[in-house]
């Protein structure tokens, strides 16, 4: 059974992105650029292998999350994007049927039982240089 295996992102709709960043990296050091920050950490089952979560503010008018109207959106690592898709729609659970492959990995999204987008990201088995 594919599964999610962590957080890739943690993404949310404000009225000025470069007003929260500078907010949050003054008060809680977060230097995020355009493309927000992105937190590396290793999981103790698997320590050889580098995770990375993104954070970032999107902003207000985004249609990123869209068809939702949530202003946020979880990104969840997954081990096989194709069969976590397929699981879904088998489940009757709202699936795009757009799927995006990229060097840094296959993207996916679904909306869950509150209405709320979800994406779901399959990086490859190593992140090519200079993707943080």
């Amino acid at each position: 059974m594919a599964r999610v295996t962590g957080i890739g992102g943690v993404f949310f709709k404000v009225e000025d992105p470069e007003r929260t960043r500078a907010w949050y990296k003054q008060h809680l050091g977060i230097d995020a650029g355009p493309y927000g920050h992105t937190f590396a950490w290793r999981d103790p089952s698997n320590p050889e292998a580098e995770g990375r979560t993104v954070w970032n503010p999107f902003p207000a008018d985004s249609t990123y999350f869209d068809p939702t109207k949530s202003r946020y959106m979880i990104n969840y690592i997954v081990d096989d994007l194709h069969g976590l898709l397929a699981q879904l729609r088998a489940a009757g659970v709202q699936v795009d049927d757009k799927v995006e492959e990229h060097e840094y990995g296959k993207f996916g999204w679904a909306v869950d039982v509150d209405g709320n987008r979800m994406e779901l990201w399959e990086p490859p088995a190593k992140l090519p240089e200079g993707v943080d």
